[in-house]
C-alpha cells in the first residue's frame, strides 16, 4: 500500500512543479524578458569575438615560434624535403 501511495504522491509532485513553473513564467514580465534575451545574445556575441581573439592570438603565436626557430630546429622539423636546385 505503501508504494501506490507513494506513486501518487510523485505525480502530485510533478504537478505542482509544471504548475509553480507556469506561475514563474506568468510573474515576469514581457519587459524583463526581452532585457533577459537582449543580455543573453550579447553574452554569446561577446563569447564568440572572445573566442575569436583567443585563436588570433594561437596563430600569431605559432607564426612567431616559427619565425624564431632556429636553422637546426627547421632542419630537424622539414629535413631534407625541400627542393634541391
Amino acid at each position: 500500500m505503501s508504494k501506490k501511495a507513494g506513486k501518487v504522491h510523485s505525480a502530485q509532485q510533478k504537478n505542482n512543479t509544471e504548475e509553480t513553473v507556469t506561475l514563474l513564467s506568468d510573474l515576469v514580465s514581457d519587459d524583463i524578458l526581452a532585457k533577459l534575451k537582449n543580455a543573453k545574445s550579447e553574452l554569446t556575441t561577446a563569447e564568440q569575438k572572445k573566442k575569436e581573439l583567443e585563436k588570433e592570438k594561437r596563430i600569431k603565436e605559432r607564426k612567431e615560434r616559427e619565425k624564431n626557430k632556429s636553422f637546426e630546429e627547421l632542419l630537424k622539423e622539414y629535413g631534407d624535403q625541400g627542393t634541391k636546385y
